[in-house]
């Protein structure tokens, strides 16, 4: 199985963290417990999800967590992947076990499912504008405070990349650190001397004599921010011409511009779109007979 990016389907890493956030959203909804429980004991039953409009699914693979949380007697059968299409009307996953549980975990797998998919659907949109030019889409760190890591795989299943999970993945010398640190050589030659070495450093430049002063500082990589289209395709030989390995990016692009900017020559464009304006994919869950 692919993203809709060609790239192996993401896999999500069940941390000890990842599962103390799943007990601790249950905990939301459930508070001191569901008062309809008593109407469901000894009751079994199934149930399925359903896809009400065309995407990309994402979020099949917290559902069998969530349940085993609840009730360890309860399954899951996945019919769609992680990063697959789906059409409206398709079925995505099959559910039996303790109704108690199938219940008290709707909600919160539902809500998660529908705004990971959200996302994966809106990453898939544009990185179809992308296909073919190389380029790569990335996130950023806007993300829901609790959701980084999710919204994050979200951004994978739909065929992106990921740009840095936190502080320490890499270093990024914006703005206030260049004013702060006296320019680009300071700031730069600073985080060299302290960084481990296998960290990368990018810098993000405002204008072309940033970006060229970061290429010389030895940069691994240029945020090339709120450049045109025209001023990138002047720009981006200059800077191979001083560092041919030098990965530049391009930020504070609109949508409806990613074309102009994949062909001027940059390895990515990274954008907060996906995760900051998608809307939810409408799920839902769907109930058959209670079991004997």
């Amino acid at each position: 199985m692919t993203s809709p990016g060609g790239d192996p389907a993401p896999v999500l890493p069940f941390t000890p963290a990842l599962e103390a956030q799943l007990r601790q959203w249950l905990d939301e909804d459930l508070g001191r417990g569901d008062l309809t429980a008593p109407a469901l004991v000894g009751c079994s039953g199934r149930a399925h999800w359903v896809s009400r409009a065309d995407g990309v699914f994402c979020g099949g693979v917290l559902v069998g967590p969530l349940l085993a949380i609840l009730d360890p007697r309860a399954s899951v059968r996945l019919l769609v992947g992680d990063g697959e299409p789906v059409l409206a009307g398709q079925r995505l996953l099959e559910l039996e076990g303790p109704a108690a549980a199938l219940v008290a975990a709707e909600r919160t797998a539902l809500n998660l499912a529908m705004r990971l998919s959200g996302i994966a659907t809106a990453t898939a949109a544009l990185v179809r504008v992308l296909a073919g030019t190389g380029v790569r889409l990335a996130d950023t760190r806007k993300t829901t405070p609790g959701l980084r890591v999710l919204e994050k795989y979200a951004v994978r299943c739909g065929g992106g990349c990921n740009h840095r999970l936190g502080l320490d993945d890499a270093a990024m010398l914006k703005e206030n650190h260049l004013a702060w640190a006296g320019g680009v050589a300071a700031a730069v030659a600073a985080v060299r001397a302290s960084a481990p070495w296998p960290a990368r450093l990018i810098v993000e430049a405002e204008t072309a004599a940033e970006a060229e002063a970061a290429v010389r500082a030895g940069a691994d990589a240029v945020l090339l921010d709120d450049f045109s289209p025209a001023a990138l395709a002047d720009l981006v030989p200059r800077l191979r011409a001083l560092a041919p390995a030098v990965v530049l990016e391009a930020s504070g692009v609109r949508p409806e511009q990613l074309g102009a900017y994949a062909a001027t020559g940059i390895d990515l464009i990274s954008t907060s779109a996906p995760v900051t304006r998608s809307p939810w994919l409408d799920l839902s869950m769907r109930f058959a007979a209670t079991l004997a």
